[in-house]
């Protein structure tokens, strides 16, 4: 099993989301989260003074799946996040050692 994390744009969510849910991903966890990459930021003007805003808000996405949906998960993640510029994001995966659904105490794949 692997988990997914991906941080995209805001405005993406809901095209990834369908995306995820078309190839048969059955949940994920969204936060709103604040950072920076080779994005840097950017600057902005508030009653006359410039300030840089170093922490960009993006969506983070966290999904779990089989291994042998890596693959497909992790390229529609990208052609639905995907807009060509600078600050796209990021996909991190990596492997779970376990997990149980608490409800039902299901391990392994039954629990995703």
């Amino acid at each position: 099993m692997k988990k997914i994390e991906a941080v995209i744009r805001h405005y993406k969510l809901e095209d990834v989301k369908t995306r995820l849910t078309g190839i048969g991903v059955q949940g994920m966890t969204v936060s709103e989260v604040r950072g920076f990459g080779r994005q840097r930021g950017h600057k902005e003007t508030y009653r006359g003074a410039e300030y840089t805003v170093d922490f960009m808000p993006k969506v983070k996405i966290e999904v779990v799946v089989a291994d042998d949906g890596l693959q497909e998960a992790v390229s529609s993640i990208c052609e639905a996040a995907r807009t060509g510029q600078v600050g796209d994001g990021k996909i991190f995966v990596s492997n779970l050692e376990a997990i149980v659904r608490i409800r039902t105490g299901e391990t392994g794949d039954e629990a995703i």
